[in-house]
């Protein structure tokens, strides 16, 4: 019930899911006004028994704060929904709503996977020069020490396994420069466990702000904070060029012309660069599959949203991570060996 448009994108979004992907197996529970639901559920067509009804009234609003969300929720749409995924009625949740809620509401109901992890990680599945890159986290968590950027290391290693179907993904830490020595204590102690934690990682090292586009590895690592304001920099660069390539193509007959005989390059550019070809954040470190849609995403989006959910939920993606952490775990519990204090003053 929540995003910028309601019953309409997410009953949109199931019937392109249905329409684009492999559909078998895979049937929806639509929490929400069930009159309203079955009105686009009528208008789109689908096919009766691939989509269940649970009703409420209750929602939560897309303004509304994380702590409200918390303690008026219980019954509302997106809290029925989550709670479908811990008593495993369903694989995964999909949502466009509240995202202060939905990561609020999931902590509380699904609990953290790791110890250590405050928040989830949201990831976000960026277009480069080589295909997709997963960049984590991009809002979720300010501030990350070492053990937590290792941690997100191994959730985008199967997270872009599961999704984007990459067998053995290179990892990079994002830095200020790619030297060894270079970037705060933190993301230098995150280092030293890739390469000497025996996770069976491919870690490349450092990576820097212009390495994401290049696709120079396969999964970016970075404190929320970082990741976010590179996500909406890119963003605003992306809609700059965008309004740069109009302007120009429409400037005149002959640069009218000339964009009439490059449509078919101009289109593909454009379906690389449409943000509802990936569309869907999931909300990685939680026992359980939740994946967040854009708010003003169209149905295509929300249907791409629904495809990401799916394919991690028919997945090993949750067994691998908790292995991993598991592993983490005991490297950090290992005494240092003599002299690493030493070292690590040194290297302060």
């Amino acid at each position: 019930m929540g995003g910028d448009h309601g019953p309409p994108v997410v009953v949109g979004g199931v019937k392109d899911y249905l329409k684009r992907h492999d559909g078998a197996g895979v049937c929806f529970l639509l929490h929400g006004d069930e009159a309203a639901l079955r009105d686009e559920l009528a208008r789109a067509g689908l096919p009766e028994g691939v989509c269940e009804i649970r009703h409420t009234d209750k929602i939560v609003a897309m303004d509304e704060k994380p702590a409200q969300a918390m303690r008026r929720g219980k019954g509302s749409s997106l809290w029925n929904a989550i709670e479908a995924v811990k008593a495993g009625e369903a694989a995964a949740v999909v949502s466009a709503g509240n995202t202060g809620a939905l990561m609020a509401i999931s902590k509380l109901i699904l609990r953290m996977s790791a110890h250590g992890l405050e928040r989830p990680a949201i990831v976000a599945s960026w277009p480069t020069m080589r295909g997709v890159t997963a960049v984590l986290d991009v809002g979720a968590n300010i501030e990350s020490d070492a053990e937590q950027l290792v941690e997100f290391a191994i959730m985008g290693e199967a997270f872009h396994q599961a999704v984007h179907g990459v067998e053995r993904p290179t990892i990079g830490l994002l830095n200020v420069g790619s030297e060894d020595m270079k970037g705060h204590e933190e993301v230098r102690e995150a280092a030293r466990i890739l390469r000497e934690g025996g996770f069976g990682l491919d870690y490349r090292g450092f990576v820097e702000g212009d390495d994401i586009a290049r696709g120079t590895v396969d999964v970016v690592v970075t404190d929320g904070f970082t990741g976010n304001i590179a996500l909406k920099t890119a963003e605003g660069v992306a809609r700059f060029i965008s309004a740069l390539m109009r302007d120009a193509l429409t400037s005149g007959l002959l640069a009218k012309a000339g964009a009439l005989l490059a449509l078919p390059a101009l289109r593909r550019m454009r379906q690389k660069i449409d943000p509802a070809a990936v569309n869907g954040g999931p909300l990685l470190g939680l026992n359980g599959i939740v994946v967040k849609s854009h708010g003003g995403a169209d149905a295509r989006g929300f249907g791409n949203a629904i495809r990401i959910a799916v394919e991690l939920a028919r997945s090993d993606y949750l067994t691998k991570v908790g292995d991993n952490l598991k592993r983490l775990t005991a490297v950090l519990d290992q005494p240092a060996a003599p002299g690493d204090g030493a070292a690590m003053e040194t290297s302060k």
